[in-house]
């Protein structure tokens, strides 16, 4: 696996799905003591359906259907968010 996939790889595995797990958390939280917002609701959905997109990633690295320079997009783009997440 060439660097930037293993770079891409390993930033979605160790910081980006455990950062959305815990999160998702949190929101299951509100959601069970039925203080959850419809915002919440929202962000669950959301916040779901990124994990899945986050787990494809991981899929494709591992079955090699992506190119460098894809993987090299894709983990830019990742980098920017946790930027703008510690803003």
């Amino acid at each position: 696996m060439s660097e930037v996939k293993q770079n891409l790889k390993d930033v979605v595995e160790a910081t980006m799905i455990p950062e959305v797990e815990d999160y998702l958390e949190d929101l299951h939280k509100l959601l069970e003591e039925e203080k959850a917002s419809e915002d919440d609701m929202d962000a669950i959905r959301e916040m779901e359906s990124f994990l899945v997109e986050l787990e494809n990633i991981l899929l494709v690295l591992e079955e090699n259907k992506i190119s460098d320079e894809e993987a090299n997009k894709v983990y830019q783009n990742i980098l920017g968010m946790i930027e703008e997440s510690k803003g």
